[in-house]
């Protein structure tokens, strides 16, 4: 991709999703995301319904009537998104790849995390850590990381998810709000999710295509696994092969729930041709 295609693709992405951040998703993350406590402010004089355990006696004594304290949330965060680029994101079967929606819903959340002056960091990962990017604040920070989500060529097919949650406990000491965005076609990071989920705000947001979840009936065909390339013939014809087809996915999925409810975290599940929309503003009504 040259410069001039990666800026006029940039724009278009950041001109989509800055507009859903600023009318849709703003107020949602800031009322879903608070801050880390509350912080002193001032003081004032009581008014009827204030809270009796927030006076100021103090101030109440030396001016003969009733003050109270006024405090308000100590705002500053720190978003990560972690960014699955193995193989299986270059996948779809509609308008879209995979790829192409954790693209628009992670400028979106990083907008919206701009938009409330909160810190993004990016994390890319296959089966290792491929990029990292520590959490910074305002606009060029959040254009540089949409150029990397748009012409990063990994290292890797493959996927490791559970190197990925070691890579954030290392690096982030602070709890954040970490959002996962991948297509969970793996296993084995039940135990390093728990651990980040006892630390950080984690939500895992699986994006997937319907073909991922049935094999319909072409004959005999030929396929190759995107993230190890190898090649097989598959004859789907067979409701056997079928049937084991929608298990293995129905076991993925279930793998992705379970892990994510034992430990704590928040999940999300956006097929391509679903509106990521509607799924991003129901869940942080549900969170809010």
């Amino acid at each position: 991709m040259d410069t001039k295609e990666l800026l006029k693709k940039v724009r278009k992405i950041e001109i989509k999703t800055r507009r859903l951040s600023d009318h849709i998703f703003g107020g949602e993350y800031h009322s879903t995301f608070k801050g880390r406590g509350m912080t002193f402010s001032e003081v004032r004089q009581y008014q009827f319904g204030d809270d009796v355990r927030s006076i100021d006696w103090n101030v109440t004594a030396r001016y003969n009537e009733p003050y109270v304290k006024v405090f308000e949330e100590e705002r500053e965060l720190t978003m990560m998104l972690m960014v699955d680029v193995s193989g299986s994101e270059l996948f779809g079967t509609t308008n879209q790849f995979k790829k192409e929606i954790i693209t628009e819903i992670s400028a979106t959340l990083a907008f919206s995390a701009m938009q409330n002056n909160d810190k993004v960091g990016l994390i890319l990962f296959s089966n290792e850590v491929e990029l990292f990017i520590p959490p910074k604040k305002g606009k060029s920070h959040v254009l540089r990381i949409i150029r990397e989500l748009l012409e990063f060529v990994p290292r890797s097919h493959e996927t490791n998810i559970s190197e990925a949650f070691k890579f954030l406990r290392n690096v982030m000491k602070k709890k954040a709000i970490v959002f996962m965005l991948s297509d969970f076609i793996a296993e084995g990071y039940d135990n390093t999710l728990r651990i980040a989920g006892n630390k950080h705000d984690v939500t895992g947001i699986r994006i997937y295509d319907e073909k991922e979840e049935y094999i319909p009936n072409l004959g005999m065909i030929q396929v190759q696994d995107a993230e190890t390339g190898g090649i097989q013939l598959v004859n789907t014809s067979s409701k056997k092969v079928r049937h084991e087809y929608w298990k293995y996915h129905l076991e993925r999925v279930d793998y992705f729930n379970d892990a994510f409810a034992k430990s704590g975290s928040g999940v999300l599940s956006c097929r391509v041709d679903e509106s990521y929309v509607k799924k991003l503003l129901g869940y942080f009504k549900r969170r809010g």
